[in-house]
């Protein structure tokens, strides 16, 4: 009874000291004794109250936390009490509205109530956990020795969200984060969890630092530290040296690395792997073995993971020999490589294009009892792709399946590519199938193989329903994705299509690069819509991508084939003022642009230019001299011009006799003609139907039949079939000689090997 007579006194001192104290000072400001009794008398009836409230100490005896108020007020001095009874009482509730009616920031009433249950790991940790979640505009000092408390009782976690909530602030140096966390650092507290807490709270700064991906800041921090004396562990190092290495910061990575050297911080393996990482990464791999000498000497040494690494940077590099050896010496020190170190090999192998020493390492890794997966297998996979050999691409897939290998993305990618790029769309898209059937989500990769394997075939209402399909699976379509549609279109001759679909690609954000824009001017050029083009062609220069040979060559070719020459030879000078050279396909779209209107001498300046810059005419451009020649009517310049080829190592072909025969016919010079045709056969090269019809026509127009059915019998006795265009000159040469009965013989010949004729005759 007694018990519970004091419990409510207690209880009304206590709210009677809340409500009404704050009045009484405000009339009597000099009674402060009466203030002071209170709330003297509330502690002591609080004390003998509950056993918990002897850890409360006076506020005088503040010795380590850094106060801002060395002189509480009487008011802040309840409100403390009040705290920590609520505290004892857990009453969460009671804690939060003291906590919130407080002030705007009640950075110093935080700090008194720690510092008054800071023996008390249970309170300290309540209270913890009830400010950092009502309070969110503490000060450094508050924060920093919240974090203290929540270290001393190991709870990790929480100390980070607050470390991270301080270093997210607004305007705040990490020298003002360190001296805050240093000076609220509880000196007086020598037993173990203190020692604990000094190793830590600077390790987790650093390691908060890094996992925010502040890693500058992290720098920073760590450097005033050493500054200070102050030494993080290896560990803590480790987290900094990774990260930076990562990103490829490799720099700052030695410097920290050196600092660490300096300082005497006891390095350890994973301190080594990271910086044989680094080395590996900058090219440097000739420097890992000084490096490795200078570790060794701090007794440090070499483990699997500094093995595997050596192994993959030399099988990157393309080193085999060494990789090999690197594995020879892994064994001998009783290091066993592992999958990693196999599918290294195996992956090194493949792109130096040791396939079958790869299949080898494959059965002796398998023969040692590894398992394989995915990312052994798909390096052959890939190489066999790239050469196209679909047999071996299927082989490997197929054994996949027997090892128990679940293919992955890279795997039906590369199968799928194959048989798509080869015309096999069927198989691709079963593959496809497959795919989708095992669990696995097409990407944007797989989904443009198919888009650009029904492009190849031409069936572009296909290529599209792919493209819905893929944008509905979430899939978002690139740059590379795009262009394989438009370069579909474009071949397609489905040029509003492909002007509807550049706009769509504008309007998502898709940033057309030099191919979308080579591709377009290619599939307008081929229209002759050259405004189009050229404005098109505009657009690439003011998005600064650099036009190159092949895209003038287009806008060369598109302009000389609509005659217009003038406009051909500026982009020609345009392309030279740019200091893009052209090459031989540049010289010879020109030379066949004016040999087409017969401005054979005007070809020829290009001619003689492009042998000047080392070019070698090709038979290409040498037959096309010859139509021009033939075009502007000069047949014995032409003819000049065939010896004058041959002299320069280039051999005609049919092309060239055809081309020379059918000018000599039409220059009523049949005689010449028929000994180009014998030349033909002198060198080897069989005239055709085509051949032997261009000098048979001449003949029958001229009225010497005779001449005519010798070239008709050596026609035959070659092999070569008559046509329907034979026939019908045999047949107008005898009806022009009123030799009807021969015309006769003739037509009836035609009917019976299928021929109809032409019966005007």
């Amino acid at each position: 009874m007694v018990k519970a007579e004091l419990w409510a006194i207690l209880h009304s001192l206590m709210l009677t000291q809340m409500l009404l104290v704050p009045k009484l000072v405000a009339e009597h400001p000099k009674h402060h004794c009466t203030r002071s009794l209170i709330s003297m008398a509330t502690l002591k009836l609080t004390q003998h109250h509950h056993h918990r409230l002897r850890i409360l100490t006076p506020i005088s005896t503040f010795t380590s936390l850094s106060l801002p108020n060395q002189n509480p007020s009487l008011s802040d001095e309840f409100l403390v009490d009040k705290i920590l009874f609520s505290l004892t009482q857990n009453n969460l509730t009671s804690l939060r509205n003291l906590l919130l009616r407080s002030k705007p920031n009640p950075s110093s009433l935080v700090l008194q109530v720690l510092h008054r249950c800071r023996k008390d790991p249970f309170l300290s940790h309540s209270f913890v956990q009830s400010v950092s979640s009502t309070c969110p505009n503490l000060n450094h000092s508050s924060l920093s020795a919240m974090i203290h408390v929540l270290l001393r009782s190991r709870n990790l976690p929480e100390a980070q969200s607050l470390i991270l909530r301080m270093i997210r602030k607004r305007g705040v140096s990490r020298i003002r984060v360190i001296d805050s966390l240093a000076s609220n650092f509880n000196s007086d507290d020598t037993n173990n969890n203190s020692n604990y807490v000094s190793v830590s709270v600077f390790d987790l700064l650093i390691r908060t630092y890094v996992q925010a991906r502040k890693l500058h800041e992290a720098f920073e921090a760590f450097h005033i530290l050493i500054s200070r004396g102050i030494y993080v562990s290896i560990n803590a190092c480790n987290a900094l040296l990774g990260s930076l290495v990562k990103v490829g910061w490799d720099n700052l990575a030695w410097n920290v690395y050196q600092n660490v050297v300096v300082c005497g911080i006891n390095m350890n393996v994973y301190t080594l792997n990271i910086m044989v990482n680094a080395l590996c990464k900058e090219g440097r791999i000739d420097h890992v073995k000084d490096f490795l000498s200078s570790i060794e000497s701090k007794g440090v040494f070499p483990d699997s993971v500094t093995y595997n690494t050596l192994i993959n940077a030399h099988c990157r590099k393309g080193s085999m020999l060494e990789a090999f050896e690197l594995m020879d010496a892994m064994s001998s020190k009783g290091l066993k490589p592992g999958l990693f170190t196999y599918n290294a090999i195996i992956n090194g192998l493949c792109k130096k294009g040791s396939y079958e020493k790869a299949k080898e390492i494959l059965d002796e890794m398998l023969g040692i009892g590894l398992s394989p997966d995915a990312a052994t297998f798909n390096p052959l996979l890939v190489e066999s792709c790239r050469k196209d050999n679909i047999c071996e691409a299927e082989k490997i897939f197929n054994e996949m399946s027997r090892h128990g290998v679940v293919p992955d993305v890279i795997s039906f990618s590369s199968i799928i590519g194959v048989f798509s790029r080869n015309g096999y769309l069927d198989r691709a898209l079963a593959y496809f199938k497959n795919m989708k059937g095992s669990g696995l989500v097409p990407d944007t990769v797989i989904y443009t193989i198919l888009i650009d394997g029904y492009c190849r075939n031409g069936n572009m209402s296909e290529a599209l329903k792919m493209r819905n399909e893929m944008v509905e699976q979430g899939c978002v379509m690139d740059v590379v994705t795009y262009n394989t549609l438009l370069n579909g279109l474009c071949r397609g001759k489905m040029l509003a299509d492909a002007d509807q679909l550049f706009k769509e690609m504008v309007e998502r954000g898709v940033f057309p690069d030099f191919y979308t824009l080579t591709t377009l001017i290619h599939g307008y050029c081929k229209d002759g819509n050259m405004t189009r083009v050229l404005s098109l062609f505009e657009s690439m220069t003011q998005k600064n991508l650099k036009p190159d040979v092949v895209t003038y060559n287009t806008l060369i070719d598109g302009f000389c084939k609509i005659g217009e020459m003038n406009k051909a030879k500026e982009l020609w000078h345009d392309m030279i003022s740019r200091e893009i050279l052209p090459n031989y396909i540049s010289f010879n779209i020109l030379i066949n642009g004016f040999c087409s209107l017969g401005l054979v001498s005007e070809a020829f300046r290009f001619w003689d230019e492009m042998v000047d810059k080392g070019f070698k005419p090709t038979l290409v451009t040498c037959n096309t001299i010859l139509k021009g020649y033939l075009r502007s009517g000069n047949v014995s310049k032409a003819d000049d011009f065939l010896n004058k080829m041959i002299s320069e190592g280039v051999s005609p072909d049919g092309i060239t006799y055809n081309t020379l025969i059918n000018g000599f016919v039409k220059a009523e010079n049949l005689d010449r003609a028929f000994v180009l045709i014998n030349d033909m056969e002198g060198q080897g090269l069989l005239p055709d139907v085509i051949t032997y019809n261009a000098i048979l026509s001449g003949y029958c127009r001229q009225g010497r039949m005779q001449e005519a059915e010798m070239v008709l019998r050596k026609m035959i006795d070659n092999g070569i079939n008559p046509d329907r265009s034979t026939y019908s000159s045999l047949i107008n040469g005898h009806v022009s000689q009123d030799n009807l009965k021969e015309a006769f013989r003739f037509h009836d010949e035609m009917l019976q090997r299928g021929f109809v004729p032409d019966d005007k005759f």
